[in-house]
């Protein structure tokens, strides 16, 4: 089974960080954020990636191009212009990097890779978020649900205190820090596709996004199955974000972490 992680946007929330590369190679831990992702995939048994690129997307070719010689111990001798390997660490990965254009959007992405998917269902997902979700639970409730495409959902905290005021007296009745949110379940970009995704997106249109017509076709067509998760999530959408992961990841408190 494979998985399609789109790596091909600006990033233009992360520009502190993404005028010199695409977001997905921002670091978190010195480890580009996509290999973090690849790594919970990877996990659960999934080592067979499309990867989206776009934007800088040569700083993803030359990653993936050069893991090998930068994950093992190695000597060289420029005198007989040999090289020896010692103690390779690189993962057991296969790895497709596909140019999907520089200015296309999700859905165009996707439809780009349609040839490399053939006729198989398929995981899909941002390479910007990273979560301690079971990849396999949200495959078995796939094919349990016998929809066309599953997506991960969670309901955020809400992200400031709750107070609530009595409009007689002016004084505080309740107050709760940092509530659930407005009980709205959010797209948290863990999918599980089956081929028939492809038929939603119309050939030749870079300027379809995959979070609207499609899926909101799919949805309509009651084609879409939901599945929760009640753990942790996190996307990196800004350079705060980025510091809080490297946090989290420096204190060994990293819930994603599941490897």
């Amino acid at each position: 089974m494979k998985a399609v992680i789109l790596a091909g946007g600006f990033g233009s929330r992360l520009s502190e960080a993404t005028h010199l590369i695409p977001k997905p190679m921002v670091e978190i831990g010195g480890r580009p954020i996509l290999w973090h992702i690849m790594k919970i995939y990877s996990h659960y048994g999934i080592n067979d990636f499309i990867i989206c690129c776009g934007y800088k997307q040569y700083v993803i070719k030359e990653y993936f191009a050069n893991y090998f010689v930068h994950n093992c111990d190695m000597t060289v001798d420029l005198s007989r212009g040999s090289m020896d390997i010692h103690n390779s660490h690189s993962e057991p990965w296969r790895i497709t990097m596909v140019d999907t254009g520089l200015n296309t959007l999700t859905g165009g992405r996707i439809k780009r890779i349609e040839p490399y998917i053939g006729n198989e269902r398929f995981c899909l997902t941002y390479g910007d978020g990273v979560s301690d979700i079971d990849i396999r639970k949200t495959i078995e409730a796939h094919a349990e649900s016998g929809a066309a495409i599953s997506m991960s959902v969670f309901r955020p905290e809400g992200k400031f205190g709750a107070v609530d005021i009595n409009p007689q007296t002016g004084w505080v009745d309740s107050f709760c820090e940092k509530p659930d949110g407005d009980g709205n379940w959010i797209n948290m970009g863990f999918f599980v596709c089956e081929p028939e995704v492809f038929r939603y997106i119309p050939a030749g249109d870079d300027g379809i996004a995959f979070e609207k017509a499609p899926l909101e076709n799919l949805a309509r067509d009651r084609k879409m199955h939901a599945y929760k998760h009640y753990g942790f999530w996190k996307p990196m959408d800004m350079l705060r974000d980025n510091k809080e992961l490297n946090r989290m990841w420096d204190e060994g408190q990293a819930p994603w972490k599941v490897w």
